[in-house]
């Protein structure tokens, strides 16, 4: 075990993307731009991507480039901006001013819309823009389920990570990366059945985990920091954005440069509680409509903290390899019916049957937010 964290050691300045403009006679003569990791720039080159972008494919970006995005780029006649089509990592911008977090933008303030390829002239005039769609990206495959299984368990396989760690619940989809990639497990939490929780899930599984028990006193402090991070005063997004932060942060303080989350499971295999009544035919249209809406619902919320701890955020379950898979698996299959029993995330917990015990597959999980007990206290710190 580690000394216990402090969490009041964090510089309040954070920025991925960051870049204005010295005008002169209503054009743009100069510019000046910054990068804070995970971002990266090379040269006149700035983005947040596991991947770097390939610019001779820029006007088709949303399509050709595979995984999540931001992208600001100054060219020769034009600045392009881009970002994936989940909208997952923020990009705003006004006429002269560029950046992941729509505070540092004096004035008026515009965001790339998720799938958009923008480019705007140095004299801040709209000169081109094209938003892909969802359909342009993510197109079903014909395969039977054992297919879908083999395939989701190469696309997860394949995946490596460099000095990262796993968010780890005790729940189901934690738990399942944490069988597949063999890399230390972190959490936090305000209850200690939570933390018994979490320790049982761990120790079922053949592993460690580094747990916090998080006072009233972390909590508020986190409050204001994500507040300023997820740049909203919103209750309920703060109340999901303080496990996240303290989670994070915990992982910065630890020396690690990325941490993976779980994020998507839900969207993508039916996991939502809100989704039992639905018809299979409206389950199949709300989780594609719950997936579009990921990034601007979820993503950005959490990139933003991301940002603010200069961590990177990975999410396996959205690698676009993943998607495309889950969105080939029938809705009755994600939400299945038996009588009056109803399984949500079906077709992963049979997935997960290869690598998890099954006492971890077949157990409900909480929200993150409800089962550490954050919510409770932040409700009361906020009303």
């Amino acid at each position: 075990m580690h000394d216990r964290v402090k969490f009041e050691n964090i510089i309040d300045f954070k920025v991925a993307i960051y870049s204005f403009a010295e005008v002169k006679d209503g054009k743009i003569v100069r510019i000046f731009a910054t990068t804070r990791y995970p971002s990266t720039q090379k040269g006149n080159l700035f983005f947040d991507s596991e991947l770097v972008p390939e610019m001779k494919y820029s006007d088709e970006l949303p399509v050709k480039h595979s995984c999540m995005y931001s992208v600001l780029a100054f060219r020769p006649s034009h600045i392009f901006m881009s970002r994936d089509i989940l909208g997952s990592k923020p990009l705003y911008y006004s006429t002269s001013q560029f950046s992941s977090f729509r505070s540092y933008i004096d004035g008026e303030c515009f965001s790339v819309n998720p799938g958009e390829v923008l480019k705007i002239d140095y004299s801040g005039k709209i000169i081109e823009r094209k938003i892909y769609r969802f359909e342009d990206v993510f197109k079903k495959v014909e395969m039977t389920f054992e297919e879908i299984e083999d395939s989701l368990e190469r696309a997860l396989l394949q995946l490596r990570f460099k000095n990262a760690c796993i968010a780890f619940s005790g729940g189901l989809d934690s738990s399942l990366l944490a069988a597949i990639y063999d890399l230390p497990l972190i959490s936090v939490t305000a209850k200690k059945e939570e933390e018994e929780l979490i320790r049982n899930s761990a120790n079922l599984i053949g592993c460690e985990v580094e747990v916090i028990k998080v006072s009233v006193e972390d909590v508020k402090w986190a409050i204001e920091k994500v507040r300023n991070a997820v740049e909203t005063t919103e209750i309920f997004q703060i109340s999901i954005g303080v496990p996240i932060f303290l989670t994070m942060h915990l992982a910065k303080n630890l020396g690690y440069s990325s941490i993976i989350f779980g994020q998507g499971a839900d969207e993508l295999f039916g996991g939502y509680k809100r989704y039992e009544n639905l018809s299979y035919e409206e389950l199949e249209s709300k989780l594609v409509e719950d997936l579009k809406n990921i990034g601007e619902r979820n993503l950005v919320r959490d990139n933003k903290i991301a940002y603010f701890n200069e961590i990177r955020l990975i999410t396996p379950y959205l690698n676009w390899d993943v998607i495309k898979l889950a969105l080939s698996i029938p809705p009755e299959m994600k939400v299945f019916r038996e009588g009056e029993k109803v399984v949500r995330k079906y077709a992963l917990r049979k997935f997960a049957e290869n690598y998890l015990p099954k006492e971890i597959v077949w157990r409900e999980k909480k929200a993150i937010q409800y089962s550490t007990g954050i919510d409770k206290i932040v409700k009361k710190l906020v009303s």
